[in-house]
């Protein structure tokens, strides 16, 4: 009978057949993606013809100028002012009801077809035409909403 096993030992392979052992993977995923490999180096070449690299090479070269010039004009003004503009009406809109918003939406839309369908006539409209038109339910329910909307809208730039 053969005597038991009580030691394993690994083979350690010297750095020369690491280096072997690593080609020969390369070897094999370099078959493997030939095409892919063929369009990277299409690609790169292309980009090279046309200069693009080297206006690459030249960015990562100037890296730091790029990003002071970057810094200087995103701090401008006009920048800062477009920055909170996005933020107060995002801001605003966030807190009104979805709801609101999708009806408001609805009644903006209703009234633009209103107008195509009888803007260009160049009709004048007398007073009493106008007082008329304060029976119709639709006017006098946009009329309400304007005025509370200015109400509203007057005690907010009151509070301020």
């Amino acid at each position: 009978m053969a005597a038991p096993i009580t030691s394993i030992k690994l083979k350690a392979l010297t750095s020369a057949e690491t280096e072997q052992e690593k080609l020969a993977e390369l070897q094999s995923l370099i078959a493997e993606q030939e095409q892919a490999i063929n369009k990277i180096l299409e690609i790169t070449g292309e980009l090279n013809d046309i200069g693009v690299l080297d206006a690459v090479q030249a960015m990562i070269k100037a890296k730091e100028d790029i990003a002071e010039i970057a810094v200087n004009q995103a701090s401008r003004e006009p920048i800062t002012n477009l920055v909170n503009h996005v933020l107060n009406a995002s801001g605003m809109l966030t807190s009104i009801d979805p709801e609101v918003t999708e009806k408001l939406a609805a009644g903006v839309k209703s009234g633009l077809h209103e107008i195509e369908l009888h803007g260009g006539n160049n009709e004048t409209i007398s007073v009493f035409d106008l007082m008329k038109s304060l029976k119709d339910p639709d006017v006098n329910r946009a009329i309400q909403f304007g005025l509370h909307f200015l109400k509203g809208m007057g005690k907010g730039l009151d509070e301020r």
